[in-house]
């Protein structure tokens, strides 16, 4: 597997799931530079000072990735991508149909990236039945990519588990965003439903991946990011 020319440093997302800002900062201050690209999402934007803690890490030279799932119609959907793209996040998340995922690439700007989400890895087959989809997860995950990248999309969120398929049946140039990794086969996965290791989200062709819990909730979160960074560098350099 070719891999984009990304720096390795830079392929780990870790997922900032903590109550508040100033535990993020503190976690933050405890990585150091094990880790150099952040996500933060819903929980941190309902706990108040979303954008002085994306402002904070940026001062900091860190990566953003606001995870935030905009769906809504298009027009306000495209309004919120307008007012986040000049803030310095580099990636943004949208679900939604063709029009939604067009709304927000047309207004991402220069520097902000839009993915949009395939399938949740927390969903499984009996999940989307649930939901109403009478289909295959990978021909799910695919359909939502193609419309991804015909819609101006810059990648998407995709389990890597379909990201092979995905490879071969969609163009290379679309960024591959990976969740649901756990750094070995027999961790538990929580609400997980769909997991990886990291050798193999990798091997299978995942740009970045993201790491949540098995970071945050290890004895030392900085040794755990260390070690995750040392296998995606062995990853990639294969």
């Amino acid at each position: 597997m070719k891999h984009k020319e990304i720096p390795a440093q830079d392929r780990l997302i870790f997922a900032m799931d903590v109550a508040d800002c100033d535990v993020a900062r503190q976690l933050a201050d405890q990585l150091g530079d094990a880790v150099t690209f952040y996500k933060i999402g819903l929980e941190l934007m309902m706990s108040g000072g979303y954008f002085e803690l994306l402002d904070w890490m940026l001062e900091r030279d860190k990566k953003v990735f606001c995870d935030l799932k905009f769906f809504d119609i298009p027009a306000t959907v495209g309004s919120a991508v307008r007012q986040l793209k000049d803030r310095g996040a580099t990636f943004v998340t949208v679900h939604g149909n063709q029009s939604i995922m067009e709304a927000a690439a047309e207004n991402k700007g220069d520097t902000l990236k839009v993915l949009g989400v395939t399938v949740l890895t927390s969903l499984d087959r009996g999940d989307l039945d649930d939901l109403g989809f009478d289909c295959n997860i990978g021909d799910l995950v695919l359909s939502r990519a193609r419309r991804a990248l015909e819609a101006g999309c810059d990648g998407v969120i995709s389990s890597g588990l379909e990201v092979p398929r995905l490879r071969e049946e969609v163009d290379n140039k679309l960024l591959v965003v990976t969740p649901g990794i756990r750094p070995v086969d027999n961790k538990p996965a929580g609400d997980q439903k769909r997991v990886v290791t990291v050798d193999t989200a990798f091997a299978n062709g995942a740009d970045y991946i993201v790491v949540g819990r098995p970071i945050r909730d290890a004895e030392s979160p900085r040794a755990a990011a260390e070690a995750i960074q040392a296998t995606i560098a062995a990853a990639v350099a294969a």
